[in-house]
């Protein structure tokens, strides 16, 4: 099931999107000239940035193979941005087809994309949203159909909170959607840091000042408040090659490049 809510008209490509620029960060194609060139002045500063951009991919496989092995059979994927396989329900239907996936975006792109490559096997939805408005996703038609909340629920924030602002309080945000999970449910949230590369956080963000969406890295403490409520599952809050990895624990100059802090928690 997919509700696009959109016109073609709609779609914005005078401007770079971040989640066009991370398709292009990827390898993808599913982005403009405007997109390539922002992120080509991203790479010109901080050439690390796919590096960041795939071990984040790399994470959001592992958490979701860890909570379906673990028993989870809902999901809620909120910024699921230009859809990159393998996806959410991929990922998840490869342990347990039962999983069921609702995700959410709030790109008219993505949108394009969710009929091919994100629905069709029954138990998967899409719909465009914005995260900033807990209860209009709560209370879409496309969650009552796929999501019972007197089970728990996974919510997946994934490389997504640090388009939002501190003024918009990414903390109560994710705080209202917490308040809507039975206890059991597990949040995955990943996030931008400029704590390994202070040298040229500034430049980059400029550059994202003039794309749709700003960013705002955060420190280590400022993402770990953002699981107030939840119980972190070992190893806590680390640099996402870190979090759980598939072989040998990387080494130091492995994680140099990267600037993205993942983590796992499920509510008290």
């Amino acid at each position: 099931m997919t509700d696009q809510g959109f016109t073609v008209e709609e779609i914005d490509t005078s401007r770079p999107h971040p989640a066009r620029m991370y398709d292009y960060f990827l390898g993808g194609r599913d982005n403009y000239e405007v997109d390539r060139e922002a992120a080509d002045r991203v790479l010109d500063i901080a050439p690390e940035v796919p590096a960041s951009a795939r071990a984040n991919r790399d994470f959001l496989s592992r958490a979701v193979r860890f909570l379906v092995e673990g028993g989870i059979r809902q999901i809620i994927d909120i910024g699921t941005g230009i859809p990159t396989s393998p996806n959410t329900h991929e990922i998840a239907h490869a342990v347990s087809p039962d999983v069921r996936v609702a995700y959410i975006d709030n790109d008219p792109i993505v949108a394009t994309h969710a009929g091919a490559r994100l629905l069709g096997t029954g138990n998967t939805g899409f719909f465009l949203g914005d995260m900033r408005d807990p209860r209009s996703i709560l209370e879409h038609p496309t969650i009552g159909e796929l999501i019972d909340f007197k089970e728990p629920v996974a919510l997946m924030l994934v490389s997504v909170l640090h388009f939002v602002t501190e003024e918009e309080d990414p903390a109560g945000m994710i705080a209202a959607y917490r308040d809507s999970l039975p206890a059991g449910s597990p949040l995955v949230l990943s996030h931008a840091t400029g704590d390994f590369h202070v040298d040229h956080v500034d430049e980059v963000l400029e550059i994202y000042k003039k794309a749709t969406a700003s960013l705002t890295p955060r420190s280590h403490a400022e993402v770990l408040r953002l699981f107030d409520g939840f119980e972190l599952v070992d190893p806590g809050l680390v640099q996402v090659p870190l979090w759980r990895p598939d072989g040998p624990e990387p080494e130091p100059e492995e994680l140099r490049g990267i600037s993205v802090y993942g983590g796992v928690g499920r509510k008290n």
